[in-house]
């Protein structure tokens, strides 16, 4: 599964997070690092929601046509 991916710029950092997982976000101080991060928290995230016998969402977020200025979005595929 793919799951979108907002990507913000935070002042000196950049941030990520998950429309389709509620909570799912990270922060750091390179893109590089964030897109480390998320990729390995969206699998912590439903790895979690599995354990404690919740369904997991399915992607439904669909790519921003415009994005403002400091935000971008991708799809990041979950390993699970």
């Amino acid at each position: 599964m793919e799951y979108v991916v907002i990507f913000e710029k935070c002042g000196n950092n950049y941030g990520g997070y998950v429309p389709d997982l509620p909570g799912c976000a990270v922060v750091g101080e390179t893109m590089e690092e964030v897109r480390q991060l998320i990729t390995e928290a969206i699998d912590f995230h439903i790895e979690g929601l599995q354990e404690a016998g919740y369904d997991v969402p399915l992607p439904s977020f669909t790519l921003p046509v415009e994005t403002d200025q400091g935000v971008s979005s991708e799809l990041i595929e979950a390993r699970i």
